[in-house]
């Protein structure tokens, strides 16, 4: 590991803004955190919104800085990437914003039934050989259900054609609620302030031609959830 990382972890360690639990406090059990984010570490009641695979967290700081009225939480495993959103929002005092190193099959052990009020997933690994894996698939979906309050959206972007067109054929197939979709979000009339928020690693795909996709969806809470045919290839 390199010298900078390590800097990074340890820096990590005295935020305030960082939960880094370990394998043991979340595995097949509930963290000391869930069902009283709002209570214990946002002393607030404002809505929770999450970002999954949040990276760098560019789309968790740019929602926080304007909704300062509603709380943002991002998750990703990687503790060199969460360093850098967490830093910013330390030394800018963003008091709505909070991180979470874990892996997000995990997720359900983090959030109480109706903690959440929305998610983004921006630019994940679109998994294209292991479909269950995916940030959208049913399995994934099933554990969303859990905690976020219905009615509530799930919004995907993505430089991905496969994932976005899966994303959209879960959607159509489970009769979910498409709010929005386009499969060229940046010439198209849904681009607005918040979609044109850019994290690191969309800004690289952008300079080389690579378009943009979006969906926002709404999981019915009633239903199975169904997954789509396995892809051919």
């Amino acid at each position: 590991m390199s010298k900078g990382k390590l800097e990074k972890f340890a820096e990590m360690e005295t935020f305030n803004n960082v939960l880094q639990p370990g394998f043991e406090e979340v595995f097949k059990k509930d963290y000391s955190l869930k069902g009283k984010w709002n209570s214990e570490f946002f002393k607030n009641s404002n809505p929770i919104t999450i970002e999954l695979g949040c990276g760098k967290g560019e789309y968790t700081i740019g929602l926080a800085q304007r909704y300062p009225d509603r709380n943002f939480i991002g998750v990703d495993i990687k503790g060199a990437r969460i360093w850098k959103g967490a830093k910013f929002a330390n030394k800018n005092n963003l008091k709505n914003v909070g991180f979470i190193r874990s892996r997000i099959e995990m997720i359900n052990s983090f959030f109480a039934e109706n903690e959440v009020e929305e998610i983004w997933i921006t630019f994940p690994d679109p998994q294209l050989k292991k479909q269950k894996k995916r940030l959208t698939s049913s399995r994934f979906l099933k554990h969303y259900r859990e905690f976020i309050k219905p009615g509530s959206p799930i919004h995907l972007k993505t430089d991905n054609g496969v994932l976005y067109n899966y994303t959209l054929s879960v959607a159509k197939l489970n009769n979910f609620k498409i709010e929005a979709a386009t499969n060229d979000l940046y010439n198209s009339e849904l681009n607005n302030e918040i979609l044109s928020i850019k994290t690191y690693y969309e800004n690289s795909w952008l300079e080389q031609n690579l378009t943009s996709h979006y969906i926002c969806f709404i999981i019915n809470h009633e239903k199975p959830i169904k997954e789509p045919p396995k892809e051919e290839r």
